[in-house]
């Protein structure tokens, strides 16, 4: 039996059912690892032999008798930015490259208290700048149905992984749709939860305000399987909410009956795709077909985001990315120096990519004496008007529905000459972040035969809401059940 082709909740089930052992689970999904892996580069490094060590730690426990989680034996892949006890962690990035933390972040604390086996660490942009995993350090990830194109980014090793059957779930960060995005260009279902519903510590930072971890799954089931994993309060991050989250299978099933949509019109306009605009307009109508209520919806300040975002977010990674400065960990220049600040200089240059580099260099230069206020401090503002659009739209609509990205996956290379239009690949999934709102991306069909995502953002904790429009929708239409043939 080939496990790797199950669903997270058909392994769960079949573990529980002692139809396999945790221990075959994991086997065979590093064997397909072994298999795909040349071609996909979704992984930077496997955790092999404590993948199987977990699984065998399950197994007793389930022979043994004692009440297991749910999940159990279950394998997890985690984006190379969260903190792993023991286990190398990069960012994608030289200066961190032989960073081994001494703790795990929360998120992978409570996929281990679950029970999830680790099969290894994912690839990434550098400290997740970027839309295409194109700005690794160490290698570019393919696209699992086109392995000549990208897998979207700054996650695009997770969802990877996730869309060539390498791990049944993932997780990943989404500061500007770096979630969202890759779930889109490879076919598969990711979700950005609220901001403070999932915590961050332990998590290397990028922008602090705008950071959020959430799942990759094949499905909408497995994604709210894994959302209730990782979710809930935690003493260690001070944004972290205190409310209990519910459970979001139940509330995934509840039908979408009552429920109402809107359409923003700034977010089907300049710089959609055709295509892919028709294919998001035919997964609405299926919706209004299934009895939700659809209207067009006006939010004037969404079309000032990505100037807004490409403010604020540079300038939290100029204050976050100050602390590699070559003397407490992280690498230090082997070049001789004059004094500290060539220390600094020297191994920054070094140890950052361009990317990198130019995020950091725009920060500080909004940052500064006589720009902090005619930049930094207006974006703010601008954000708060574009969080009243979207408290003005949850008025009356319970989801907001839209492209997830403007185009499909785009070849690899094609993007890394125009800056512009990487940066516009997040055009639809930036307003979300800015302000502090759940979304997900759920497969609502194909262009070229390359996979298109339907965005369905939510009201602060409104992911029960999103689950119920995404788990209609994936009842009438079994997208997820198409895989790409590697």
């Amino acid at each position: 039996m080939q496990l790797h082709g199950l669903s997270a909740h058909e392994l769960a089930h079949g573990l529980a059912a002692r139809e396999f052992s945790a221990r075959e689970v994991v086997e065979d999904h590093l064997s397909h690892i072994k298999a795909v892996e040349d071609g996909v580069q979704a992984f930077l490094l496997t955790t092999p032999e404590t993948a199987c060590a977990e699984a065998d730690a399950v197994d007793q426990a389930r022979a043994a008798g004692e009440d297991l989680p749910p999940l159990a034996g279950v394998p997890v892949a985690h984006k190379d930015l969260f903190c792993t006890r023991g286990v190398r962690t990069t960012c994608g990035s030289r200066i961190l490259e032989d960073f081994v933390p001494p703790y795990d972040a929360t998120v992978v604390a409570r996929c281990r208290e679950a029970r999830l086996p680790v099969l290894g660490k994912t690839n990434m942009d550098e400290f997740a700048m970027g839309s295409s995993t194109e700005n690794s350090a160490f290698q570019v990830t393919g696209n699992p149905w086109d392995l000549e194109r990208v897998p979207g980014g700054s996650s695009g090793g997770s969802a990877a992984a996730v869309a060539a059957g390498e791990a049944p779930f993932a997780l990943g960060t989404d500061t500007g749709g770096s979630i969202r995005q890759p779930a889109s260009l490879c076919g598969i279902v990711g979700m950005k939860p609220t901001y403070g519903r999932v915590s961050r510590y332990g998590v290397v930072a990028y922008a602090s305000s705008l950071d959020q971890v959430g799942p990759f799954a094949r499905n909408v089931t497995d994604c709210a399987l894994l959302l209730g994993t990782i979710a809930g309060h935690d003493t260690m991050d001070a944004t972290s909410v205190t409310d209990a989250p519910p459970d979001y299978v139940a509330e995934m099933r509840r039908g979408v009956d009552g429920l109402r949509a809107g359409l923003p019109k700034e977010l089907f306009g300049e710089g959609i795709d055709p295509a892919v605009k028709s294919t998001i307009l035919a997964a609405v109508d299926k919706l209004a077909n299934l009895g939700i209520e659809i209207e067009e919806v006006e939010m004037p300040h969404v079309d000032y985001s990505l100037p807004c975002y490409y403010i604020i977010a540079p300038a939290e990674c100029s204050s976050n990315l100050a602390r590699y400065d070559g003397v407490r960990y992280g690498h230090r220049t082997a070049e001789p120096v004059s004094d500290i600040y060539d220390l600094f200089s020297k191994s920054r240059a070094e140890g950052f990519g361009p990317e990198v580099r130019l995020r950091i260099m725009l920060g500080t230069y909004t940052l500064s004496a006589g720009y902090y206020d005619a930049y930094y401090v207006k974006a703010l503002k601008v954000r708060t008007l574009i969080k009243s659009d979207f408290d003005r739209a949850f008025e009356k609509y319970d989801v907001l529905l839209s492209p997830t990205s403007p185009t499909t996956a785009f070849k690899i290379g094609e993007k890394a000459d125009d800056p512009l239009e990487m940066k516009l690949a997040d055009i639809c999934t930036i307003p979300v972040n800015l302000a502090g709102l759940p979304g997900m991306s759920v497969p609502c069909g194909f262009v070229e035969g390359l996979p298109v995502g339907m965005q369905i953002i939510g009201k602060p904790f409104g992911e029960p809401e999103m689950l119920r429009v995404a788990y209609g929708y994936e009842q009438a239409m079994g997208w997820e059940r198409r895989r790409a043939a590697l």
